[in-house]
């Protein structure tokens, strides 16, 4: 019955100076116009600049960017009014927010990496892992690029608190060396060979992980 969101509509008291914010600014495609409204495509929803003679309803909108500080400025150059300068948010993102001549909040955001972070998480680890081994693993994963690091670090946890059990054993350097090779696929794992180095690790000792199916 339902087929999700075509429209998010947007009143707003003068459609030409709203088009050029969101089509020319913000580079939004222009998709439809009709009387009293223009359509621009923001690629997963259409924006509905809606023409009315007063807004009731202010409105407040988050859209995805690629670099928040220079989205910003491009807001402000195009019309637009700060409410508050690109910041860190509590959510590991970058945040900015402006007001469009209407008075509408537009919040500019984008989620951070890892290395853009600033701190390593925690490993997501339930059984008891000696210190020195949890301290490697998070020096090997650090060499995962930081797209997939959460997904790695799920899996490789998991891998290696499995071989714990398996050896009735609280997780160790051996372990980890163990579980940090096996966890990852098999035509990948020469990537593996330098942080291993990198930790004084001779990847030789380990050939049998390393051809592991």
């Amino acid at each position: 019955m339902f087929f999700g969101v075509s429209h998010l509509v947007v009143p707003v008291t003068d459609l030409e100076r709203a088009a050029a914010l969101w089509r020319d600014v913000m580079g939004f495609a222009e998709s439809r116009r009709g009387e009293g409204y223009l359509d621009v495509d923001s690629g997963n929803v259409a924006i509905r600049l809606m023409q009315v003679p007063a807004i009731e309803l202010k409105l407040s909108l988050r859209l995805s960017v690629s670099d928040v500080p220079a989205a910003y400025q491009a807001l402000l150059a195009g019309g637009a009014a700060s409410r508050y300068e690109p910041m860190r948010g509590p959510d590991l993102e970058e945040i900015a927010c402006v007001s469009d001549p209407d008075g509408h909040a537009i919040v500019l955001w984008r989620a951070l990496t890892e290395d853009e972070w600033g701190f390593v998480p925690e490993l997501p680890k339930q059984g008891e892992w000696y210190a020195d081994a949890e301290d490697l693993l998070k020096r090997l994963l650090a060499h995962v690029p930081a797209l997939f690091r959460m997904l790695a670090r799920r899996k490789t946890t998991r891998v290696i608190e499995q071989l714990a059990r398996e050896a009735q054993s609280p997780v160790t350097r051996e372990l980890v060396i163990r579980g940090y090779i096996t966890a990852s696929a098999k035509i990948t794992r020469y990537r593996l060979v330098e942080p291993l180095r990198a930790e004084g690790i001779d990847p030789d000792d380990y050939r049998a992980e390393f051809d592991y199916e």
